[in-house]
């Protein structure tokens, strides 16, 4: 694994969404392409710059891959500065890429403790004003992996990024784990974005109920295949059409039957079938929704 590539240059960083990247994996090789979608869908939510497996794909080659079986574009999210500049140059370069930029919740406490958290935060500021960077993200909560000592500097920067997405009109994706409740109670104290997504949503029916009320997206990734991921498929049976989102969280999250080996955006059909099987409708009509669901959330890519 290595971070950025050779379109935007090798950056050795150590932050929580790197670490993440080829742990606990046996097998290292891309999947073999599924079949594609006939009607093309967009992958709300991707890693791309961290080049992963043994036979790595530059940014070009994943959007071509991506092209060939349906995946009209993607949305390159971030978790530090260095990765916020990396989208926002990608979707530059790329009419398929639209950029999201932010500082990752479990990396917001080693910011604030170099007490570079404000100047952290100013750079996303700068960031957002790009016009190919359409979302603040990923920010949010995790309890899961940050403890007691380091849920202020997460407070703190979740909230000045809700206040970045309004302030720029722009969406915003959260990153929600063991913090479902605090989550929620933080964007009706602050005042949700007017399109706030819950990136790879991980909660259970009733919170998915509370989510689509307030008028908020709802973001599947492949581990909605998981077999031990059953809050997922009722969350999303009980989710208005409108509100769903898909996405692979690339390299992560790689959906059954290839668990454990690298995702990336060209096996989002994977995961768009298996939805349409659970949810009893027809696939292309669901890929249809999807597509403007994001664009509603987005924009235009080109």
């Amino acid at each position: 694994m290595a971070a950025g590539n050779a379109e935007a240059g090798d950056s050795a960083r150590d932050t929580y969404v790197e670490k993440r990247s080829s742990k606990g994996r046996k097998d290292l090789s891309y999947p073999e392409p599924p079949e594609p979608l006939a009607v093309p869908v967009y992958d709300n939510h991707c890693h791309l710059d961290i080049v992963d497996g043994d036979d790595p794909l530059t940014l070009a080659e994943q959007l071509d891959r991506a092209a060939t079986v349906g995946i009209a574009g993607v949305v390159q999210a971030s978790g530090d500065i260095e990765s916020s500049r990396w989208a926002a140059d990608a979707a530059d370069r790329d009419p398929r890429v639209l950029a999201a930029v932010a500082i990752h919740p479990n990396d917001a406490p080693a910011y604030a403790e170099r007490g570079e958290l404000d100047d952290a935060i100013a750079e996303i500021a700068s960031l957002a004003g790009r016009e190919r960077v359409r979302a603040i993200g990923e920010t949010g909560l995790d309890f899961f992996r940050t403890g007691e000592e380091g849920r202020p500097a997460q407070y703190r920067s979740f909230e000045a990024h809700i206040a970045l997405a309004k302030e720029h009109g722009i969406a915003m994706q959260i990153h929600d784990r063991d913090a479902h409740r605090e989550v929620l109670d933080t964007l009706v104290r602050e005042g949700a974005p007017e399109r706030t997504v819950f990136h790879c949503f991980s909660g259970d029916e009733a919170m998915a109920l509370e989510a689509a009320e307030q008028g908020y997206w709802l973001s599947f990734a492949g581990n909605i295949t998981f077999k031990n991921a059953q809050n997922l498929r009722d969350a999303i049976a009980v989710t208005p059409r409108e509100r769903i989102l898909v996405e692979t969280d690339a390299p992560f999250l790689t959906p059954v039957p290839y668990r454990g080996r690298p995702n990336a955006p060209y096996l989002v059909p994977l995961t768009m079938r298996f939805i349409a099987a659970e949810l009893g409708c027809d696939l292309d009509e669901l890929c249809d929704q999807v597509a403007r669901n994001t664009r509603e959330v987005y924009g235009d890519f080109a």
